[in-house]
């Protein structure tokens, strides 16, 4: 990934990839067994080159490849995978440390919508003392991490150790609270907060299905489609200085109101085992382009200079030490099955 890679064309590759998936939809539905992400790559191809020059087109497949190395470690969703209404079931009675050990199972077996494979740019303009100004280009998933299909899904909320764990493993990172202000206005939809009462059945996996219904019911009443940068329906599972200072617990920041404003100031009250219904978990590729060259995001967050573009708190020295040290305390997970 050494390559710069014009965000512009980025841009247009996004554009066209919604018209090509619509296609894809109906050669389904006429009964062809046809992949999707196949398929929408060569039709994008086809369609980008039919309306630009050659050398656009060479373009548009460094683009392809840029984008499709984001996501090569995500494995395909197994044929049988559960829905997310069937793991609600499956995990209704299990004890919190089990269900966080079948979450990051399902997740990183790949039973999540494919709709959240098509990462968003977010981009962050920041003007330095010298009146230069750099942009870092962040690849985020457009909605938080969920387990099934694009149809029936469950949004899960977990731990600091299975957040991190399953990012790792599926080449991600989490955001700043800088990334998830900027994911916020640069969505496409907004969500209103749905604030549950207050208890502790806020851990609960009822109050987890609950919730991820009355966000399904006001996306659908917002003509949001799948694949739609949404927020402000979660609090965010973020990157903090604060953690490197202080491990054993979870940063958490967001749900954001209409208006802008996050109900969640950044918090580190809660341990790293605690997880409940507000919290979302919104992936993050973790390269990240600075003025189209790609970058290790660790690289920028612990670069005195570059760091402030994505971080308001500056530097982070360490974190990617961190972030392998969560790796390695991480409890091993009994192997749940993707299957019924």
């Amino acid at each position: 990934m050494s390559h710069p890679v014009n965000t512009n064309n980025i841009k247009k590759f996004d554009s066209c990839g919604r018209f090509v998936l619509k296609i894809c939809l109906l050669f389904q539905g006429g009964g062809m067994k046809v992949r999707v992400p196949a398929l929408l790559s060569v039709i994008a191809l086809v369609v980008f080159c039919l309306s630009s020059r050659a050398a656009m087109c060479s373009e548009l497949a460094n683009v392809q490849a840029f984008l499709f190395g984001l996501v090569k470690k995500i494995p395909p969703r197994p044929d049988r995978a559960m829905t997310g209404s069937q793991f609600a079931t499956y995990v209704h009675d299990m004890d919190r440390s089990e269900r966080e050990e079948a979450i990051e199972t399902q997740l990183t077996e790949g039973n999540f919508p494919e709709f959240l494979k098509k990462l968003k740019p977010v981009q962050i303009t920041r003007r330095f003392e010298d009146g230069k100004t750099k942009t870092a280009t962040v690849f985020a998933m457009p909605d938080y991490i969920s387990v099934g299909s694009d149809r029936d899904y469950l949004l899960t909320p977990m731990s600091l150790y299975t957040s991190i764990e399953t990012a790792l493993k599926l080449g991600f990172t989490l955001p700043t609270k800088k990334i998830v202000d900027a994911i916020f206005n640069q969505s496409e939809v907004h969500c209103a907060p749905e604030p549950l009462p207050a208890g502790p059945q806020m851990r609960s996996t009822a109050y987890y299905v609950k919730h991820n219904q009355k966000i399904k019911e006001q996306l659908a009443g917002l003509s949001c489609a799948p694949g739609t940068l949404v927020s402000g329906h979660k609090k965010d599972v973020v990157l903090s200085n604060r953690l490197m200072r202080n491990h054993g617990k979870i940063a958490i920041y967001g749900w954001h109101r209409p208006s802008g404003v996050p109900i969640q100031p950044l918090s580190t009250i809660h341990g790293a085992n605690y997880a409940d219904y507000s919290h979302g978990i919104r992936l993050v590729s973790d390269i990240v382009l600075i003025d189209d060259e790609p970058r290790s995001m660790y690289d920028v967050l612990e670069d005195p200079k570059l760091a402030n573009i994505v971080s308001d708190e500056g530097p982070m020295p360490g974190v990617r030490q961190f972030m392998n040290l969560q790796h390695q305390q991480s409890p091993p997970h009994a192997n749940a099955s993707l299957h019924r």
